[in-house]
C-alpha cells in the first residue's frame, strides 16, 4: 500500500497527501472529505479502506493516525448536496479538506476518478483506499468523524436510527422514512426521498 508514496518520493515530491470522501451514497447527512499527510508510513494498527474495518479497528487506527499526520477536514451539507448534486459535493468537500490541510501538498493522491480544481500535481487512483495507504487514512479519518456527526443527528432525530445505519438505505431506515416521512437532514434528491 505504499507504492504510489514512494514512486512520489522517488520523483522528488516531499509533502505527498491523500484524499478521499465518505458518505457519498447515503440518503441522510453530509458528505465528509479527508486530506491526509503522513508524517509516517508504519503504524501498529491496521490502515486499510474505512470499509474493510471494524468500528474498533477503525477508532483504534483513528486515533494513532492523528497523532501522526496532518490533517484537513472538509464538509458539505444535505442542503448543497440536493442543490448541486451528489458529484459536485463530492469534490468540493474535498477541495475544503485540501485548503484546510495543514501542510502545503506538492503531490495529491486522489481515490477515484475525480478532477479536482487544485494547482497541485496529482494521481487519480480507482479503488485508492485499498492501494494507498495515505488515501486509505484519509478514508478512517473522514469515516470516523461523519460516523460521530451521524450519532450527533440521532440524539435530535432518534426515530430514524442514524447511529446505527449512518444515514444509508437499510430496510430500518427506509422503514422509518416510509412510516416518518423525511427529515431536515434527509437528501431529498436521492431516490426514493425524490419520489
Amino acid at each position: 500500500m505504499r507504492y504510489h508514496e514512494r514512486k512520489a518520493k522517488l520523483s522528488g515530491f516531499k509533502f505527498v497527501a491523500g484524499v478521499d470522501e465518505v458518505g457519498r451514497g447515503t440518503l441522510a447527512g453530509p458528505v465528509v472529505s479527508c486530506a491526509v499527510h503522513l508524517k509516517k508510513m508504519r503504524f501498529k494498527n491496521r490502515i486499510d479502506d474505512s470499509k474493510k474495518l471494524s468500528r474498533k479497528a477503525r477508532t483504534l487506527a483513528y486515533h494513532e493516525l492523528i497523532k501522526h499526520c496532518d490533517f484537513g477536514i472538509g464538509i458539505v451539507n444535505e442542503k448543497a448536496i440536493d442543490h448541486i448534486n451528489i458529484l459536485e459535493a463530492s469534490k468540493i468537500s474535498m477541495q475544503r479538506a485540501l485548503a484546510n490541510l495543514s501542510v502545503r501538498a506538492d503531490f495529491l493522491l486522489i481515490d477515484g476518478n475525480m478532477d479536482l480544481e487544485v494547482d497541485i500535481p496529482s494521481k487519480k487512483i480507482i479503488g485508492g483506499d485499498s492501494k494507498s495507504i495515505t488515501i486509505a487514512a484519509a478514508s478512517i479519518i473522514a469515516k470516523v468523524i461523519r460516523d460521530r456527526i451521524m450519532e450527533l443527528y440521532h440524539k435530535v432525530y432518534p426515530k430514524y436510527g442514524f447511529k446505527f445505519h449512518k444515514g444509508y438505505a437499510t430496510k430500518t431506515h427506509l422503514a422509518a422514512i416510509r412510516k416518518f416521512g423525511p427529515c431536515s437532514i434527509h437528501r431529498l434528491s436521492f431516490r426514493p426521498l425524490s419520489r
